[in-house]
């Protein structure tokens, strides 16, 4: 086993974070720019501005008050963004500098609950959780209106878009709309039509119209003159927003006429184009697969020409609204991440699984993403083979009942990019399936195959390592199934529109008498390990699946198994805290290693076999060395379980994501690390030398400087020392210390502290000290950084060495004295006689 190490300087010593990709959007509002440049969303206790190039958050602004923002709104002109947090306070941002330009008290007694500006950008409408809209004048800076008379929570707000009739919209709990009058300070008009939460407004271009939807599952066109509802169409689904379209053709979307057109979104998932005049729905989007898929915002940002939609599963989605094409996804909110994986040979891409049906594909370069459909129930378990090209993924059961009300849906979805992708196929009720997904040069991945055949969740899979041959899944059925690739879909010919093959398993094993948790295939897919609930591992011969020897030693469940890529070695993580080595030969434990506090979830060799990277529960990452079991590192970036580990091919990158929703790109810094530690090492002999030339010219200012620029007291103190050993040291060190800089002054009187402290340097210190104290003002001392530390530090110790020299003097005083006072006898010039 230690053979494979080719030297201690391959050995891995630390990894560095690269990436993080967190959360940056956990529902609420959303809302484009009008050049759609840049998406405004909530997190929390934060308003994350989004690069819509590029996907990169690019500010994320928080509130002094640290409490989560409840409501925000941008102007229309795109300069001024204003936040409402719970604490009842207003922040006005220039959000390009994210930096807060006023800050004062929302005046509400309750949060505010949603906000709106003008169409001149100068007047903003809040509505609070009080009952009270008010509206504030954000150039003058006061609150011009209080707009009382809404029973419960204002959750909806809308300026009239002709700024000359001042007239301001409202919705509250009663289901009815407000019409008021700013001029007048009056409620001119109440609406009322809706039987359910209105929940969105807009007006046509000639403001004389506006639409209404509402979770009634109705929309209404009201005529703003005479304030009474002209049409209302019934469309069948609970609308969380509604816009009206330019009124313009727009034959993608069956628009044939000039007339009114509205879009919808609601809890069925789907965009929907009704024309105003006849009630008819002329265009509805494709259905998407699986749960989550509930829209519950959308919003038209006209300029750009673009229509944002988010989904109940906090994906963001943008389409050119002419045609309603997909043009970017954004994965706001991953929940759960459950195993992560490089895509692609060079790595390009990494693929999530979290709490979702949704795969979310990420390009590490440009942070486009792409949420693959297809599955029906959370995504437990993926891999990649060997080529980067073709990767696997598997799910859990999905039950009937979790379809709600409307039943199964009617077709299956390949990977949708674009909508283009869907078609419509045979789609089973229960997910527990298994997909191989394929990349393109491009980065567009789509689904080229699916399979099922286990009777429960499917928790772990694995491909195969020395060719795209087949791949391996186990299930909670306490089987294993070996799912041959057929050659169609390794062939380079294959047509990526001719939908998903059918795979078939060719062999299935009932391994354990628990959940199987992992399996694993050797470097010559010769081998398969198991690893189960049940305490134990298993090593089987491919591709009949004959059971080799049971590794037992585990004190719980084991989590995850994985060969050594250079050895006949196993490695077993369990949820007794410890990971194990077994010999394939003699199925016997090699070695174990402790130190996670928690279950370990996932483990892989890295060094050629020479390391182990290992995650837990307890939400660390750890590097441990074979040869010595020391655990050389531990990372700790995460805040939860730690369910997800890959490396990189070449061995220089590892990818963690965890129940934290953090998906972490580490690099492996060892060689830079050691490169810088070479270089300093390098550099301080360089100055060493420098410093003792400058001490032998006795150019005493550069010596002292260069010393104290190195940081160490003890080169500072042998610069000192140098000093007063010369004929005329008070006049050298004082004519020194004085040319000096404040921030070196600061340095040595820091110094001056460490000396103090021991009799052998104290003479230094007190020199030093005595020359400051001589020539600089107090107000001076006084001013210099961690002055009352240091003379609280030197008080004690100076006070101390004082009285030793008392003591000291007062000896040497008596033994002068006596040695003055003594009276010695003659001596004789002759001995005396015997």
């Amino acid at each position: 086993m230690a053979e494979a190490a080719t030297g201690v300087g391959r050995f891995k010593a630390n990894y560095a974070i690269e990436r993080k990709m967190e959360p940056f959007y956990k529902g609420g509002k959303a809302q484009l720019d009008q050049l759609g440049q840049h998406l405004f969303c909530v997190c929390g206790t934060r308003v994350n501005i989004l690069d819509v190039a590029s996907g990169a958050v690019l500010q994320s602004l928080e509130q002094e008050d640290q409490e989560d923002i409840t409501a925000f709104d941008l102007s229309p002109d795109d300069e001024v963004l204003v936040t409402a947090s719970r604490a009842l306070l207003l922040a006005q941002w220039a959000w390009r500098e994210g930096s807060v330009t006023r800050l004062w008290k929302a005046v509400h007694t309750a949060p505010v609950a949603t906000m709106a500006f003008d169409p001149t950008s100068t007047l903003l409408a809040t509505g609070g959780c009080d009952g009270s809209v008010r509206v504030w004048d954000v150039v003058r800076h006061y609150g011009t209106h209080h707009l009382r008379g809404s029973p419960g929570v204002v959750h909806l707000v809308a300026f009239h878009p002709d700024p000359s009739r001042l007239l301001l919209f409202s919705s509250a709990a009663d289901a009815a709309i407000r019409v008021w009058s700013l001029q007048d300070r009056s409620c001119l008009a109440v609406l009322t039509a809706h039987y359910s939460a209105v929940t969105s407004l807009t007006f046509s271009a000639d403001g004389h119209t506006m639409l209404s939807s509402g979770r009634d599952k109705i929309c209404i066109l009201w005529d703003l003159q005479s304030h009474q509802a002209t049409r209302t169409v019934p469309v069948f689904e609970s609308v969380e927003a509604a816009v009206l379209l330019p009124e313009e053709p727009a034959p993608a979307l069956g628009v044939k006429n000039s007339g009114l057109h509205f879009l919808t979104a609601g809890d069925q998932g789907t965009l929907r184009v009704w024309e105003a005049a006849s009630g008819q729905c002329v265009y509805t989007q494709p259905q998407l697969p699986g749960p989550g898929q509930e829209l519950t915002h959308c919003a038209l940002a006209h300029t750009a020409g673009l229509l944002l939609s988010v989904t109940a599963d906090h994906n963001l989605l943008l389409y050119e609204a002419q045609s309603l094409q997909l043009q970017k996804q954004f994965a706001g909110y991953s929940e759960e991440v459950l195993d992560v994986r490089f895509l692609g040979p060079k790595d390009s891409h990494v693929v999530v699984a979290s709490n979702s049906p949704c795969l979310k594909v990420f390009e590490l370069q440009t942070s486009a993403c792409q949420i693959l459909y297809g599955h029906t129930d959370i995504v437990l378990a993926l891999d990649v083979f060997r080529k980067g090209w073709l990767f696997a993924s598997c799910a859990k059961v999905r039950p009937p009942e979790r379809w709600g009300g409307t039943g199964p849906p009617h077709g299956e979805a390949k990977a949708i990019g674009p909508w283009s992708s869907f078609s419509p196929q045979f789609f089973p009720f229960q997910d527990q399936s298994v997909r191989i997904w394929r990349m393109n040069k491009a980065g567009q991945v789509v689904c080229v195959a699916h399979g099922s055949g286990h009777t429960h969740s499917v928790g772990t899979i694995c491909c195969s390592r020395l060719k795209e041959s087949f791949l391996v899944t186990g299930s909670q059925d306490c089987t294993v199934k070996l799912w041959p690739l057929p050659e169609v879909l390794l062939s380079k010919s294959t047509a990526p529109d001719s939908g998903p093959i059918l795979l078939q398993a060719q062999a299935t094993q009932r391994c354990h008498d628990k959940d199987i948790n992992s399996v694993a295939v050797a470097p010559n897919d010769k081998l398969l390990a198991t690893g189960s609930q049940d305490r134990t591992a298993k090593l089987w011969a491919l591709p009949q699946c004959q059971l080799l020897g049971v590794f037992s030693g585990h004190r719980r469940g084991l989590w995850c198994v994985q060969f050594s890529p250079m050895d006949q070695v196993l490695a077993t993580a369990s949820a007794d805290g410890t990971v194990k080595l077994w010999a394939l030969q003699d199925f016997s434990c090699l070695k174990t290693f402790e130190g996670h506090d928690a279950s370990v979830l996932k483990v892989a060799f890295v060094s050629r076999g020479t390391q182990l990277l290992s995650s837990g529960s307890d939400g660390l990452v750890k590097l441990w060395t074979i040869k010595s079991n020391e655990c050389v590192r531990t990372l700790d970036a995460h805040e939860d379980k730690v369910w997800g580990l890959h490396c990189s091919r070449l061995d220089d990158r590892a990818l963690t994501g965890a129940s934290d929703s953090r998906v972490i790109l580490w690099k492996d810094v060892t060689e830079a690390e050691q490169a810088e530690e070479q270089a300093k090492q390098e550099e301080h002999v360089v100055k060493q030398q420098e410093l003792d030339n400058l001490l032998h010219e006795k150019r005493y200012l550069r010596a002292l400087g260069l010393a104290i620029s190195l940081d160490r007291p003890h080169t500072v103190l042998t610069v000192i020392q140098a000093i007063r050993r010369d004929p005329e040291a008070c006049e050298k060190l004082e004519a020194t210390m004085l040319r000096l800089r404040r921030d070196q002054k600061e340095a040595l009187l820091r110094f001056c502290v460490t000396w103090n402290t021991n009799s052998r340097h104290c003479h230094e210190a007190q020199a030093v000290l005595s020359v400051l104290l001589q020539h600089e003002p107090p107000e001076e001392l006084l001013a210099y950084q961690g002055v009352r530390a240091a003379l609280e530090a030197l008080l004690p110790y100076t006070e101390r060495h004082f009285q030793r020299l008392s003591r000291t003097l007062q000896a040497a005083t008596f033994l002068d004295f006596l040695w003055h006072n003594m009276k010695l006898s003659p001596l004789s010039a002759t001995p005396p006689a015997l």
